[in-house]
């Protein structure tokens, strides 16, 4: 993604509605995204957030539901539901087309 930038998050912002995390690669990086990210979103009342995997091509809607992450895992043509954004609509091979890299 040309020209892309990451954009931070720091304690004394208030809540993004949505935030999506892209996975790195490297087992440090897996294993941080799916597992701690959760209690570090769930402390900043993130409503919504979504894991990218690019080496697995598959996306992970984690939503905030009655005091707990609910996680949904996504491939090929299944739509990707946003309750924040619901007017976003987006299939997961949408978002690994050709000439997306």
């Amino acid at each position: 993604m040309a020209g892309a930038t990451r954009a931070t998050i720091t304690r004394d912002m208030p809540p993004p509605a949505l935030v999506i995390e892209v996975v790195s690669p490297g087992e440090a990086n897996r294993l941080r995204d799916y597992r701690y990210k959760h209690t570090e979103y769930a402390a900043r009342a993130i409503a919504e957030y979504w894991i990218v995997d690019p080496e697995t091509r598959q996306v992970t809607v984690c939503q905030w539901i009655e005091g707990q992450y609910e996680d949904t895992r996504l491939h090929g043509a299944e739509p990707i539901r946003s309750t924040v954004v619901p007017e976003l609509t987006l299939t997961v091979d949408q978002l690994f087309a050709p000439g997306q890299e």
